[in-house]
């Protein structure tokens, strides 16, 4: 025993998810993240990373989060509402409600805080949510915070969205819960269903655009403009970490929904700002996808080639619609061992499995960027046709 905990437990726990093929450990880079990375004192090409359009080291983002930092120091101080609101949250909250086409917008320290802070803040005890099987760990944790009533619909069906709203007993508060571009499968929610599906029952819809967010719609305002329904979606979230290259979440809508989340959300209110470098950073992102929109064009294509070449390999690959392409395997262990032969071969792409994605559909996550080469992508699918025929494992 050692201070009334017996270390062996977790010693117990950790072998019995070892045994399951479903232990986790941390992997250190060496360099920072881009299409190829340092690891283990070689380059390995890097098909894991959400640096859709490989802003994390853009120089002016950079240059961004230095100034802020020069100026303003490392960190904020504490909660926006006790002394940590500086110049660049502000300015960046302007900068993303005019990207978004909203008229405010509020920021977030993690996407997983900004669902935390803001489904409980819409809906409570005496609701109802409704909420599609596959979206993100965060939404459903939300969910189980705001003590409203929790159904899961079939992911992307309607018809059982529709179900369950026609089947309500009373006239209540519902909320319908969504990823814009589900971040394990890659495939685009039914927006313009479940859109329809909201005002024909009254119900508000909740879009995560985390992963849509600078990479969808014509300009790269996300799924909502991908669909054309701005005006239909007076609210969504999204986060800085992923297509701008930075870390942290937003909500945009309305001035009265960002001043009732400021004084509602937990997840808000009792949290410090984000360093104003961070927020520094995602204006100057912002600006980029908005004057290099060849970023977007160079990251579908990159898409394109990859996926075109997935198939030529004979891969079973999800309905994806965008940059995230899951080659789905089954089994956890033969996941892993996919992975870790790849890595051999010079290729770094996660092994997902349980409880990420469900049983029965651990997968090999491939996520391609603006910033690889046509070569990069050529010579990883050479590596994954050598690990099939190695193994035999797709």
């Amino acid at each position: 025993m050692n201070g009334g905990c017996d270390q062996s437990m977790f010693r117990e726990k950790l072998q019995l998810l070892h045994d399951r093929s479903l232990l986790r450990t941390l992997t250190q880079l060496e360099s920072a993240t881009g299409a190829s990375v340092q690891y283990g004192g070689r380059e390995v090409i890097l098909l894991s990373s959400n640096d859709y359009l490989g802003l994390t080291t853009h120089p002016e983002v950079v240059q961004a989060a230095l100034v802020a930092t020069e100026r303003y120091g490392t960190g904020s101080g504490a909660s926006r509402l006790v002394s940590g609101t500086l110049p660049p949250h502000a300015c960046l909250e302007t900068t993303l409600a005019m990207f978004k086409g909203t008229e405010a917008a509020l920021l977030f320290g993690a996407g997983y805080l900004a669902n935390l802070g803001v489904i409980p803040a819409l809906i409570g005890k005496g609701g109802l949510i409704l909420a599609d099987r596959l979206c993100h760990a965060s939404v459903i944790d939300a969910c189980r915070l705001s003590l409203a009533d929790f159904r899961i619909f079939r992911h992307g069906d309607c018809d059982h969205v529709e179900s369950l709203l026609r089947s309500r007993t009373t006239e209540r508060p519902t909320l319908i819960i969504t990823e814009g571009v589900f971040s394990m499968d890659g495939d685009l929610a039914p927006l313009p269903d479940l859109v329809s599906l909201a005002e024909r029952y009254g119900a508000m819809l909740y879009v995560d655009d985390a992963h849509g967010t600078g990479i969808m719609g014509t300009t790269g305002r996300g799924t909502v403009e991908h669909f054309g329904l701005e005006r239909r979606i007076p609210f969504h979230m999204g986060t800085l970490s992923k297509a701008l290259g930075s870390h942290g979440a937003f909500l945009v809508g309305t001035r009265d929904l960002v001043q009732y989340v400021i004084n509602t959300a937990r997840a808000f209110i009792f949290t410090t700002a984000l360093p104003p470098a961070v927020a520094a950073a995602s204006s100057a992102a912002l600006t980029v996808i908005d004057r290099e929109p060849e970023r977007r064009a160079r990251l579908w294509s990159n898409r394109q080639r990859f996926f075109d070449g997935l198939k030529t390999l004979g891969c079973r690959l999800t309905p994806t619609a965008s940059p995230i392409l899951p080659v789905l395997v089954g089994d956890a262990a033969r996941a892993s061992a996919l992975a870790e032969r790849l890595l051999a071969h010079g290729v770094y792409a996660a092994a997902i499995r349980p409880p990420t994605v469900p049983d029965g559909t651990s997968r090999i996550r491939f996520t391609v960027t603006s910033e690889h080469t046509t070569d990069q992508l050529d010579k990883a699918l050479n590596a994954l046709r050598l690990v099939i025929r190695e193994t035999g494992l797709v």
